[in-house]
């Protein structure tokens, strides 16, 4: 029999069950994956999705999938969201926010560091639909007041941000978009539920990136945006499904397993961040850390307000960052030399700033660039802290440190 909670749950108890009940026919106790494209409809139904309502049951998998609606029911609940919608990617979720949103005319202030993929597109892509958009360090508060405009239609911040951990006080821009007239999107990938519930703060809409911290094990892309029920189910219908970023069957169920022990694993992240943060900070051969959970860190205060959990993401920087990245590549051996984030393993990436401000960020003024070198000087390893030992990836960095220039 099919048993459905009625009473309030905790984050753990709600990453197992949220959006999961037995199958009615088999009494299988793990979700299904339905791989099915389409299904047997009733002689009413339309052939366009213009006029679908979000309860009417499933037509076509691009439409909808009940596979893939068990893991927004979950990750509504675990943001606590009126909705979610699910897609291919990150991408593909800011993708169908800023479209859903930005029509031509429109302005949009935007960090002026967020996800690398998301700052080209507002550069060149967005701009050129002829809507107007301008970057800011969105952590000053009086940068974010000066940057709207009479056509502002949305404010988009990430924090902490990617790569620079540089944190945002989402309830402070959330006040300065509303009394503007604009909504407020915040990009938590780097945070989780188990941090920040950015709509608890004020915000109007929330993305992940699954495919990071949600998922968790590196094999399953996916992105998703949440916010309110009426808006979502027009995002789906207008943006979602008229671009084609429907999310995988196969990679839902990946995604719905890993969130299981979502909540374990990110205290084990913050765990291990935190040990490995001090001992990179306390190494003769490492110039900076930046992690949250520091004292060190220029936002610490801001960080303990906002955050519940410090995630498992380090930035630091080291002399000669190039000829220590050669190092690292050759030599780590538990921990990776990849880009990505979110994983079970550690993952390290070296990210100069040279090549970051030629091709993925826009720094218009000084304070800007000075907000910049604080956080990242010539360049930072952006570093995933994974689940190991925590002795052994300390291991793993001091065996390679050993063999980098600079330091004793």
């Amino acid at each position: 029999m099919s048993r459905k909670i009625t009473f309030p749950t905790g984050i753990s108890t709600t990453s197992i069950h949220a959006g999961e009940e037995p199958d009615p026919v088999t009494k299988a106790s793990a979700p299904n994956i339905v791989m099915s494209t389409t299904f047997v409809t009733e002689a009413s139904t339309g052939f366009s999705a213009r006029g679908m309502e979000e309860d009417a049951g499933w037509v076509y998998t691009r439409w909808g999938n009940p596979t893939v609606h068990q893991l927004e029911v979950k990750l509504a609940a675990l943001e606590n969201a009126e909705a979610s919608v699910a897609l291919s990617s990150g991408m593909a979720a800011i993708s169908a926010l800023l479209f859903h949103v930005l029509r031509a005319g429109d302005h949009v202030v935007v960090s002026d560091v967020a996800y690398a993929a998301l700052s080209e597109m507002t550069n060149d892509t967005v701009p050129g639909l002829g809507i107007e958009v301008t970057k800011v360090d969105t952590s000053d508060l009086d940068a974010v007041k000066g940057a709207v405009k009479k056509n502002t239609k949305l404010i988009y911040i990430e924090t902490p941000c990617n790569p620079l951990l540089r944190i945002t006080d989402i309830a402070a821009v959330a006040d300065i978009a509303h009394k503007a007239g604009a909504k407020l999107a915040v990009d938590s990938t780097f945070a989780t539920p188990i941090a920040t519930r950015p709509l608890d703060l004020g915000a109007d809409f929330v993305v992940h990136s699954l495919t990071k911290y949600l998922s968790g094990h590196g094999d399953a892309l996916g992105g998703a945006v949440l916010g309110p029920k009426e808006e979502l189910a027009q995002l789906r219908r207008t943006v979602g499904i008229r671009f084609g970023a429907a999310l995988s069957p196969f990679n839902a169920w990946l995604i719905m397993r890993g969130l299981a022990t979502f909540p374990l694993r990110m205290r084990a992240h913050q765990e291990n961040a935190l040990q490995v943060a001090r001992f990179l900070e306390g190494h003769s051969k490492v110039k900076k850390v930046i992690y949250p959970g520091l004292e060190s860190h220029p936002q610490h205060e801001l960080a303990k307000r906002q955050m519940k959990n410090f995630s498992g993401m380090i930035t630091f920087q080291m002399e000669d960052g190039p000829a220590a990245a050669e190092v690292f590549a050759r030599e780590l051996q538990i921990i990776h030399y990849a880009v990505s984030l979110g994983h079970q393993r550690s993952l390290l990436f070296y990210l100069p700033t040279d090549d970051m401000l030629e091709t993925s960020f826009r720094l218009d003024t000084p304070e800007q660039r000075e907000s910049w070198d604080q956080y990242a000087g010539k360049g930072v390893f952006r570093f995933s802290v994974g689940l190991e030992d925590p002795e052994d990836i300390i291991r793993d960095l001091e065996l390679a440190l050993e063999k980098c220039p600079g330091g004793p």
